[in-house]
């Protein structure tokens, strides 16, 4: 439980695992930039009057105003919200109050911020839990959008950027323009567990091949036999992959690439012909420095998998 000694990673259907990560760091955003008692369980049932997203949304609004007098400059190249939306705060779950609220803070969503439709829930994605995931992706960009101008991010959002500004390093690409300012940033999470908990999940192939992942760079991986590159993070109890213009938990990455984790018949069929005796060894390759001609591995026996959990 929470406040006790160690914390292993959450046991969860690796197919659920990205949502319940994104609920809950989208959960612990709203506690701090509202003073909302919520939590990742009860993340729908506080939202699902649409009270606190209209609220929110007029937060927003009011946050847009205030930088539009300070920047104007930088204002002018921006998308800014100029009104916000009418709410009934005491609307109860299921009523046509609750939808009306929902209803208002889409169209909010769409006029004001912008957000696209692809990215877009229904009044009934969430008032009649039809797809929470779509829900969740809307206030993840509605959050991505709202950051520009001063609005406080969501851990997942600020590692985003975090993401977007190594690239830009590394490309040596000059700095975005316009300058934008930004809101308090999150303390930088100390990755020296990262590989250790990277190992721990891909130990859990049980295959004679390993499904190689190459670290490159801190926080930054080759996965397969390919040339793909992946950032990872550490999100509390979660290992996430930066995929496209998403997250996904490691383990559910894995479970959709590693050929022995896949249930496609295809790849019950390749895996056949090997044999069970054969010693497994799981790995996770480190880059080689200048004078070492081959990449150092971390190679575990079938002894010794899976590892045990990885203490926080």
């Amino acid at each position: 439980t929470p406040g006790t000694g160690t914390r292993s990673i959450r046991p969860y259907q690796s197919s659920g695992q990205y949502l319940y990560a994104m609920k809950e760091d989208l959960a612990e955003w709203l506690k701090e930039l509202h003073g909302l008692d919520i939590e990742v369980g009860t993340f729908l049932e506080v939202l699902e009057t649409g009270a606190v997203l209209c609220c929110h949304a007029n937060h927003v609004t009011q946050v847009a105003g205030e930088f539009a007098q300070v920047c104007p400059e930088v204002a002018k190249h921006l998308h800014l919200p100029s009104a916000g939306v009418t709410c009934n705060l005491t609307a109860q779950p299921g009523t046509f109050q609750a939808r009306d609220n929902v209803s208002n803070f889409i169209q909010w969503c769409r006029k004001e911020m912008g957000i696209k439709d692809v990215l877009m829930f229904e009044t009934e994605d969430l008032v009649l839990r039809k797809n929470e995931k779509n829900f969740v992706l809307c206030l993840l960009e509605l959050a991505r959008h709202a950051s520009r101008f001063g609005v406080r991010a969501p851990t997942l959002v600020q590692m985003e950027e975090e993401i977007e500004e190594e690239l830009r390093q590394e490309m040596e690409l000059p700095p975005p323009e316009p300058s934008l300012p930004r809101a308090p940033r999150r303390a930088p999470r100390d990755l020296q567990n990262l590989d250790q908990m990277v190992q721990h999940l891909v130990s859990r192939c049980t295959c004679p091949v390993q499904f190689p992942m190459i670290k490159i760079s801190e926080g930054k991986y080759r996965v397969g036999d390919s040339d793909s590159l992946i950032f990872v993070r550490i999100l509390r109890e979660h290992v996430m992959v930066r995929v496209g213009g998403g997250w996904d938990t490691l383990e559910h990455y894995l479970d959709k690439h590693d050929p022995c984790r896949c249930t496609s018949l295809s790849h019950k069929q390749g895996r056949k012909g090997r044999s069970p005796q054969q010693q497994v060894q799981h790995e996770v390759r480190l880059c080689p420095a200048a004078r070492s001609p081959q990449p150092a591995l971390l190679l575990i026996g079938r002894s010794q998998s899976p590892l045990p959990p990885v203490p926080w």
